[in-house]
């Protein structure tokens, strides 16, 4: 089968190469995929910015969708022709992550290889069944960002109607985040730098925009649209470069979601954290139980996720520059066909 590995660090240095097969064990089931999309985790691995100390050769990207062509002769929940995802985290079923669990993620070494392949061997729970509304494509943006989202605002922040949410930019989590706090009932205040992109993100469902190329100041906006109360949540992911504004954006015991590093440069003042009393969650992605719980959600309401763009399989290097621009809205797909 084909497949794509990380021998040395660099997009441009990502090897095409052919590999066998894997057989399922009894437990097992072989998936060939259809698709899949890229998260920023992607590019920081295979640019050797996540881990630089991987070791390699390796496998990238952790999240897809295909079909069961095999089952192992124990497995007896699974069939031939299923459609189904493999999860983010491949022993994380339940409860908190630890360190056991969280070294289960997909696409970050050789020993949890990722999805950049035409077909891969998963244990019979560690994947879990598309709903039927959902195409290959769409399927494939779910294990990892909208997990995050759905664990930031339901499991984290549990978000109530009513409640005012705040999303940065226009990545996969961001949409996510945008899309899911409308299913609950809340009101979301979302920023860009595009006046194009706030156009898409107030179809979506946002309540208010901001334009932060316009409004570097964006946090005192957050502030005049809320009635200098704040909001109740802030689905953060930027990093150092923002979390000091999103301080001041969230209200007193507010809940921040800190989910991203995509901005790194710039100093962060602690002590507005104390003396709001503000609640600032790291959120990793999310468990078995959390996925099953968002996918009985996004089948509820016929959620369709938002794809910015598809690329072709071998096209992969030039998807990942694409996501380096951060010019997209919503995920970037990958076809296997």
């Amino acid at each position: 089968m084909k497949a794509f590995e990380i021998q040395e660090f660099g997009v441009d240095k990502l090897a095409a190469v052919n590999c066998e097969t894997p057989v399922p064990r009894p437990d097992e089931v072989l998936v060939r995929f259809r698709a899949a999309s890229l998260n920023y985790r992607d590019v920081m691995i295979v640019s050797g910015t996540y881990n630089p100390r991987m070791n390699l050769p390796a496998i990238p990207l952790s999240d897809a969708a295909g079909e069961i062509v095999e089952v192992g002769s124990d497995v007896t929940e699974w069939k031939v022709g299923d459609r189904v995802m493999p999860l983010f985290a491949q022993r994380w079923f339940d409860g908190e992550s630890s360190d056991e669990t969280r070294t289960t993620a997909l696409g970050a070494g050789p020993q949890w290889d990722g999805v950049l392949r035409e077909c891969a061997a998963f244990r019979r729970d560690a994947v879990l069944r598309i709903p039927d509304h959902l195409s290959f494509e769409e399927a494939a943006t779910l294990p990892c960002a909208a997990l995050t989202a759905w664990n930031a605002l339901s499991v984290s922040g549990k978000l109530k109607p009513g409640e005012t949410v705040l999303t940065l930019g226009s990545g996969g989590v961001s949409i996510f985040a945008l899309q899911l706090a409308k299913l609950f009932g809340a009101r979301v205040v979302a920023t860009s730098s595009s006046e194009a992109k706030l156009d898409k993100l107030r179809d979506l469902g946002a309540d208010e925009t901001i334009n932060y190329r316009e409004r570097g100041d964006w946090d005192k906006a957050v502030l005049e649209l809320t009635n200098k109360r704040g909001v109740d949540h802030v689905v953060e992911v930027g990093g150092v470069g923002t979390l000091a504004r999103s301080v001041n954006s969230v209200r007193i015991a507010g809940h921040i979601a800190m989910i991203g590093a995509l901005d790194t440069e710039g100093a962060f003042n602690h002590i507005p954290i104390f003396m709001k009393a503000i609640r600032l969650q790291g959120i990793f992605v999310g468990s078995k139980r959390m996925f099953e719980d968002m996918l009985r959600a996004v089948e509820h309401s016929k959620l369709k996720p938002v794809i910015d763009r598809t690329f072709k399989f071998d096209e992969i290097r030039e998807a990942l520059k694409y996501m380096q621009t951060g010019a997209h809205l919503g995920k970037i797909v990958i076809t296997y066909d």
